[in-house]
């Protein structure tokens, strides 16, 4: 005989977790050129939240994140721009995550996708001279622009319940801006006499560092019909807090009164 299940059915409503998440970000801009090598400018990135569970499948989800990106383009085909840039940016965020399986089957693996909203702080530096110079002040490209933009996310995991309360998996995101100055670059080189400083001239156009050509007014320095992303691939951890309903029910399983 096959024995009997200690598991029971617990309402999903208000079941409450702890989250976690390290990993690496990657940054997709003007400054890659579509192009992938060697030369990634991978940074660390980081999550802590909560999961509120709304339905056997759903939940309410949101972190507060930190990661850092950056891109060269002397790695890149318009090396002669010579562009670069480093960023390392907080960002926080609301969605929802839908679970592959229901939370009262208590799968060991169940797998997830995700969706949400969110704002993350810009601050894109360079390098110059031995110091790391911050970027958007200067106003590289003679326009002011919003250092704190909407990002909308979309992702997918796994996870998998290791001991009761704790689970770990594996999660992709994919954070899409609504700004295309995440790298500090977007449309065309201005004129020097659009940028306020000797600062913001120099780092506006940088060719003259490398022997190449003076970049003309009006040239592409970046696509502004394609909006920055930078992506997650994140370790998680899992706690689950629960209700006062499920921990009763669990002190009545484990200790079960006698007749």
């Amino acid at each position: 005989m096959k024995a009997q299940s200690t598991k029971r059915y617990m309402p999903p409503m208000g079941v409450f977790s702890l989250t976690g998440g390290a990993g690496i970000a990657y940054y997709m801009g003007d400054l890659r050129a579509g192009k992938i090598n060697r030369h990634l400018g991978l940074g660390p990135s980081i999550s802590v939240g909560a999961l509120y569970r709304l339905t056997e499948h759903l939940s309410a989800r949101g972190e507060v994140r930190f990661y850092q990106v950056s891109a060269h383009q002397k790695y890149t085909p318009n090396y002669q721009k010579n562009l670069s840039f480093r960023t390392r940016n907080p960002d926080l965020n609301i969605g929802i995550q839908a679970d592959l399986f229901a939370y009262n089957r208590h799968e060991k693996i169940n797998p997830y996708l995700f969706g949400g909203v969110g704002v993350t702080y810009m601050t894109p530096k360079a390098e110059l001279d031995g110091k790391w110079i911050s970027l958007a002040p200067l106003q590289t490209e003679g326009v002011k622009y919003s250092r704190l933009p909407l990002v909308f996310m979309a992702g997918g995991g796994i996870s998998a319940q290791v001991v009761e309360r704790w689970s770990i998996g594996m999660e992709l995101c994919n954070n899409f801006m609504n700004s295309d100055y995440l790298d500090d670059v977007s449309t065309v080189y201005p004129s020097d006499a659009m940028l306020s400083s000797d600062m913001a001239r120099r780092l506006s156009d940088r060719s003259s560092e490398i022997g190449a050509a003076k970049q003309e007014p009006g040239w592409h320095r970046g696509s502004p019909g394609r909006k920055d992303m930078y992506l997650f691939l994140q370790f998680r951890v899992n706690y689950l807090i629960g209700t006062k309903k499920e921990a009763h029910e669990r002190r009545n399983v484990r200790t079960p009164r006698l007749k």
